[in-house]
């Protein structure tokens, strides 16, 4: 970590417990950083923070030493049930709690306190296990805790110590209210240390602060602007056609190793995977629906280096603490100009430096004036060399639904949404309903597709077969919506469908 980004605190100066400073020191830290040397003499002292940091600047170490100092020095509930944990720890994102669960086993190394994780996707019964043998510290997201909790498998009434971690991004995803349900749960905010830390305190976090703590410190370390400077940022112009040759001709310059590739939807970051891995770099796909022992898989090799390329949706731009990350790309600007900084502060992490390439194309550019306002400075632009512009191999297609060619008519870039087309999943059915489209588009007006006599007269649940889709219907309409009413009809022994009636 860089002398620069450092305070004068050192942990040896702090008051607490020897095996945390044995811990601390393990890992290589003497000297606090900025968040660190503004929370911690609070949080020590028994007063509860609520601080502005953004994940790489020391935030989690902050809260983690503050709570282990209290469940060391403070016995807290006498005769505590086996599964009334002492401390608890709520993360918005799964790879957040993991990241809080793997420092806190560094820190507390020397303490024999004892830790759960708890998180949906995986491991459902070894995770109720070792919560309902006792455990000291839970860290977890709201649902998966919620959902233990209302089976009774531990309760929260021993809780010494509670942490919310990412404030404004349970906001975000939705978990306000789960985040309450829990809050409202533990022992009045007097009878215990709370800590929670957002990357903007903003008026509903301050009002989650004021609501559930017990008169919180408010600390401001402005991390953006901080983050930002230390970041070589540069910004092409593409067209939405050169975007993935410009992409594979900046990734193969610069040799890429541990880079972060940013687009706006999953469907595009598929695309992306598939297109990069047909042409040689070793690359994968993070967002919201990859299961979970895929994620842990995929963020396990991102760390050690065999993933040189993750490409990912926002879900991972905020908490996610992966060190060395030399390049983040923009591929799609974000909508949200604070989403820009959480994306490139991926590199850049604690003091180092980073780099950032943002392509500005014709759907996302609309978004730089407010990320160039937010940032306070205009990002410098840089012209599209022709030799960076690689030549594309097209992928195969996706084995489980069909592509379209991605954007506004970008052949060359294998696959994705043509513009205004919808980004929904097609699932399983998707392929049929591209065929009988493309079928229908075929057919001379008014008349049926080759596809729906095959169709219409198949037998019904009555087991009749219908009249063909040739016939119209009475009315003049056309005679596919016509096969489709009378279909329901024939199912439900009266327009609209349903079951047949008994008799």
């Amino acid at each position: 970590m860089s002398d620069a980004h450092l305070s004068q605190l050192t942990f040896d100066s702090l008051d607490i417990p020897q095996s945390l400073k044995q811990g601390i020191a393990e890992l290589g830290f003497t000297r606090c950083t900025p968040i660190q040397a503004q929370t911690l003499p609070l949080a020590l002292a028994g007063h509860d923070v609520a601080g502005q940091a953004q994940t790489g600047t020391g935030k989690t170490a902050a809260f983690l030493i503050a709570l282990f100092n209290r469940l060391l020095t403070d016995s807290g509930t006498p005769n505590r049930p086996v599964n009334a944990p002492r401390a608890i720890v709520i993360a918005p994102t799964r790879e957040l709690a993991v990241q809080i669960h793997s420092d806190a086993l560094g820190i507390a190394k020397f303490t024999g306190l004892k830790f759960a994780i708890v998180f949906g996707g995986v491991d459902y019964e070894k995770q109720r296990r070792t919560l309902e043998e006792g455990v000291d510290v839970l860290i977890g997201t709201p649902g998966r805790i919620i959902d233990y909790f209302k089976q009774h498998v531990f309760e929260l009434k021993a809780i010494q110590v509670a942490v919310l971690d990412e404030a404004d991004r349970m906001f975000d995803l939705g978990f306000i209210k789960d985040i309450r349900f829990i809050l409202r749960r533990l022992p009045h905010p007097t009878h215990r240390l709370n800590m929670m830390f957002s990357a903007t305190l903003s008026y509903r976090v301050l009002e989650l602060a004021y609501e559930h703590m017990n008169n919180p410190e408010l600390i401001r370390i402005e991390p953006d602007k901080m983050t930002v400077d230390r970041v070589r940022q540069v910004l092409y112009f593409p067209s939405t056609e050169e975007k993935i040759p410009l992409l594979m001709g900046l990734l193969r310059r610069i040799d890429a190793r541990r880079t972060m590739v940013f687009v706006n939807t999953r469907r595009i970051a598929e695309v992306l995977e598939r297109t990069l891995t047909a042409n040689g770099f070793v690359a994968q796909a993070l967002s919201g629906d990859v299961p979970q022992t895929k994620r842990l898989k995929m963020m396990r090799d991102f760390h050690n280096g065999d993933l040189a390329v993750l490409v990912a949706t926002d879900v991972a731009s905020r908490g996610l603490h992966i060190p060395d990350v030399s390049h983040v790309f923009n591929f799609d600007l974000p909508n949200d100009a604070e989403d820009y900084v959480h994306r490139i502060g991926r590199t850049a992490r604690a003091g180092a430096e980073g780099d950032a390439i943002s392509f500005g194309c014709e759907e996302y550019a609309v978004a730089l004036p407010d990320i160039e306002r937010y940032i306070g400075h205009q990002i410098p632009r840089a012209s599209i060399d022709p030799v960076d512009l690689a030549a594309v191999t097209a992928p195969p297609p996706a084995p489980w639904r069909e592509r379209a060619p991605y954007a506004r008519g970008g052949g060359r870039s294998g696959g994705g949404p043509r513009s205004g087309e919808s980004h929904r999943g097609g699932g399983r059915s998707a392929p049929r309903r591209t065929a009988q489209a493309s079928h229908a588009q075929a057919a001379p007006h008014g008349q049926p597709s080759h596809s729906q006599p095959k169709r219409s007269a198949a037998p019904d649940a009555a087991g009749k077969r219908e009249a063909p889709a040739s016939s119209p219907p009475q009315g003049g309409s056309a005679p596919q919506a016509g096969g489709r009413r009378r279909r329901r009809r024939n199912r439900g022994g009266k327009p609209g469908g349903g079951a047949p009636a008994l008799t």
